[in-house]
């Protein structure tokens, strides 16, 4: 599949160029979510932070993140815990910053979700967070997962509905919760929308507290896609609540 077509790839390509190089988003990122992962969805550090519990604390450890970005989450995760990190992104930008800022105990490829493939058993935790969006086959992506993982090992995802997905009922009518049962994966899931409300007001301010830096950096266009990201918040949480849900999936084999 022609890396092109795919859905904003465009987008992503300027968007880690601009993160690469902005220190106007890096300062925004702190205010907004704790750490600056690059983030352009809704992963903070009280989330991330969440995945640190199901990192095994001794042995050979191994993670992989599903579109890992510019891998600073990852990098993160392995600073807390020592593990060796694996990521792919279909960006090359992204990747090349992986691998500049991320050399030591890591694997950073440039892959498509769905065709990138590794071997049986390979990781003690999978992560996915704000990208099962991007498969075409969530069954079948679900499936690749839980043949990744070693026994015991975690599959932890943070997943939005109402923004590139339609918002379906609840946390157990979601496209993943339907293909972990097709796959025979128990799940615990963490209703976290109400939370991600608060935060979306708070990258609102944070953006707005950082206008005059991306205008200066001529990021103006990010600025204001920040603004459009976030007008929902402007918005009572009722009826917030009722276009966009927010979950946190925890899986153990």
């Amino acid at each position: 599949m022609k890396k092109e077509t795919l859905l904003f790839y465009d987008a992503y390509r300027q968007f880690y160029q601009m993160a690469d190089r902005s220190d106007a988003f890096r300062a925004f990122c702190r205010d907004a979510f704790g750490s600056d992962f690059s983030q352009d969805g809704f992963s903070d550090l009280s989330q991330v932070d969440r995945i640190l519990p199901h990192i095994p604390q001794t042995g050979d450890v191994h993670i992989l993140d599903i579109i890992c970005g510019n891998g600073k989450m990852l990098g993160y995760l392995q600073q807390k815990t020592g593990a060796f990190i694996h990521g792919f992104d279909y960006s090359e930008a992204a990747i090349q910053t992986a691998q500049r800022l991320f050399p030591a105990r890591s694997d950073f490829r440039v892959g498509i979700i769905g065709e990138t493939d590794y071997p049986d058993a390979a990781f003690d935790v999978v992560t996915a967070m704000d990208t099962l969006y991007f498969a075409k086959d969530m069954t079948g992506l679900v499936r690749q997962i839980k043949r990744w993982l070693k026994p015991g090992g975690v599959f932890f995802a943070g997943y939005t509905e109402g923004d590139v997905v339609p918002r379906t009922e609840n946390v157990h009518t979601t496209l993943l919760a339907k293909a972990l049962s097709a796959n025979a994966m128990d799940y615990q899931a963490e209703d976290i929308t109400q939370e991600t409300y608060a935060l979306l007001k708070r990258k609102r301010a944070a953006a707005q507290a950082h206008r005059a830096a991306f205008l200066a950096e001529g990021n103006g266009k990010w600025y204001e896609l920040l603004l459009q990201q976030t007008d929902c918040a402007a918005e009572p949480f009722s009826s917030f609540r009722e276009k966009m849900a927010r979950y946190l999936y925890t899986v153990q084999e």
